[in-house]
């Protein structure tokens, strides 16, 4: 049997004659040298509910402060949330949809909607809204140097508060982007740099150089020609920052920023998709890290595409939520933040907290889709004849990790991830025996003989009851093709891995 090592992330090009792997709800780790396979793709977590707020609305952003509490903008209210993940109402913003963005020095916090900002004490959490007739609002605040930084909406301006405070700005505390004549879509802080990122074309550098008239100028030789298509998709990680660029050549391209120098992270797949949405200013994007793994997760409200860079080994997957009809649709998650311990994410709906669970399969009890599409298979233009395909993947998974609650869904023949109907479900096999099994859950393999244009009905293969951890997982008799692409998907939420398959096949003569 020749093996079938998986390498690389989602990479569907803009012809699929070239290539069209999804990769959905899995991302790759990179093995040592000596294991059996240079990748495994493993299950991207699950979300294990934390809290839900008193009223339910848009998530519009969360931020751990440096006191170590927790808050949460839900429609148009500000909770700070307790380690319990109990929501105690901090005060009442003017907005009730779009995100927000928050900063503190330790003693003050600030919040900004757009058109206003609020004051926040973090001892006591007293709210106030910014007054101030020279706070002109913001989309983005970020602190460095004791000075709070606002980017000036729809201006190529930004401007400062006092030193250590949201009270008394001084109407000649700002200055403008003047490397390019874009306007300034946001600001980002990077180890006490500052980052003015531009609307269109390009951005650059600035940094606290002590002047008396204004603490901030630019940073020689710092600029950048990539400007920002949409300002809320800027997300740090580290010292890095990672946006969904523009410049006077074109956009769609996602940008990494590190060390006065911007690098291209996407790639020609992911740029082709990008450019098919309709809308991509709404894009949002945040960050965390799991495990050695630092993601750059990219959503498209409008498109209901969310994408998932891997910054680490830099592949990119899709991330996918089903509903209650098994439709895909974007991720959960509109915004992140470490607190107590936990990766938390925001539902982009209800405002609703989920730990980003490793150790859950299901999205609060929905069953998660999971894809890895393989690459074209051919034999010098000459049929092939296919008789077996081994999916080399965990299996026989331990009783611990098997939801009962959740079970595996069949999925429909076109691929289209619509649920026909439950499969199988945990059952206890008798009181004597006093132990429990699960029922095989599922995988299934599909494949196209025309390059990926049309699937074959999905074959369904046994994981194995628990404990069988040698089970193979065969497919048989899958007929003959000049250029096969296959694909597996399952969504039994079980502990699963990847690492390719085994193909036994055989070239014809023509």
């Amino acid at each position: 049997m020749a093996k079938v090592p998986l390498r690389g992330g989602a990479y569907t090009a803009r012809s699929i004659i070239a290539n069209a792997q999804r990769c959905v709800n899995l991302y790759g780790e990179a093995n040592p040298e000596d294991a059996p396979a240079p990748m495994t793709y493993y299950p991207t977590p699950g979300l294990t509910t934390l809290g839900t707020p008193p009223t339910t609305g848009q998530g519009r952003g969360l931020y751990a402060a440096s006191s170590g509490q927790l808050y949460a903008v839900v429609g148009s209210n500000l909770y700070a949330v307790s380690s319990s993940w109990t929501f105690t109402l901090v005060g009442a913003l003017r907005t009730s949809s779009g995100m927000v963005s928050m900063a503190d020095n330790q003693t003050l916090m600030c919040l900004v909607d757009g058109p206003n900002g609020y004051s926040i004490n973090l001892v006591g959490n007293k709210f106030a809204q910014i007054s101030d007739p020279a706070f002109y609002g913001a989309d983005k605040v970020d602190f460095a140097d004791t000075f709070f930084i606002f980017n000036k909406p729809a201006t190529g301006q930004f401007y400062i508060s006092p030193s250590n405070s949201l009270t008394g700005f001084d109407p000649l505390y700002y200055a403008t982007k003047i490397g390019a004549s874009d306007l300034l879509a946001t600001v980002a802080v990077v180890h006490r740099e500052l980052w003015l990122i531009g609307a269109q074309k390009s951005s650059e550098i600035w940094i606290n150089q002590g002047g008396t008239d204004f603490p901030f100028g630019i940073m020689n030789g710092a600029f950048v020609q990539h400007g920002c298509q949409a300002k809320y998709s800027v997300a740090q990680m580290g010292d890095a920052i990672f946006w969904l660029s523009q410049d006077n050549q074109g956009g769609s391209i996602v940008v990494r920023g590190q060390g006065y120098q911007t690098q291209r992270v996407s790639t020609h797949a992911i740029e082709a998709a990008i450019s098919d949405y309709a809308v991509t200013s709404d894009a949002v994007g945040w960050t965390y890290q799991q495990q050695g793994h630092q993601f750059y997760v990219l959503t498209f409200p409008t498109a209901d595409k969310t994408w998932c860079l891997d910054i680490v080994t830099g592949e990119w997957h899709e991330r996918v939520w089903l509903d209650t009809n098994g439709m895909e649709h974007r991720h959960r998650g509109i915004s992140a933040a470490y607190a107590y311990g936990v990766n938390v994410v925001q539902d982009w709906q209800t405002g609703a907290l989920y730990a980003l669970d490793l150790n859950n399969y299901t999205d609060a009890g929905q069953p998660i889709i999971r894809r890895r599409g393989f690459p074209h298979m051919q034999s010098d233009g000459k049929r092939v004849f296919y008789s077996a395909f081994i999916a080399d993947m965990e299996a026989g998974t331990d009783p611990a990790s098997i939801s009962q609650a959740s079970p595996a869904y069949v999925l429909a023949a076109d691929g289209s991830g619509n649920i026909l109907e439950p499969d199988v479900v945990p059952v206890y096999l008798g009181v004597d025996s006093g132990s429990f099994l699960a029922n095989p859950q599922s995988v299934y393999l599909r494949y196209s003989d025309d390059r990926g244009a049309t699937w074959s009905n999905p074959i369904d293969g046994g994981m194995g009851y628990t404990g069988q951890y040698v089970t193979s997982i065969l497919f048989r008799r899958l007929g003959m093709a000049r250029d096969r692409v296959f694909e597996l998907f399952w969504s039994a939420p079980i502990k699963t891995a990847l690492n390719g398959a085994y193909v036994e096949a055989k070239a014809a003569a023509t």
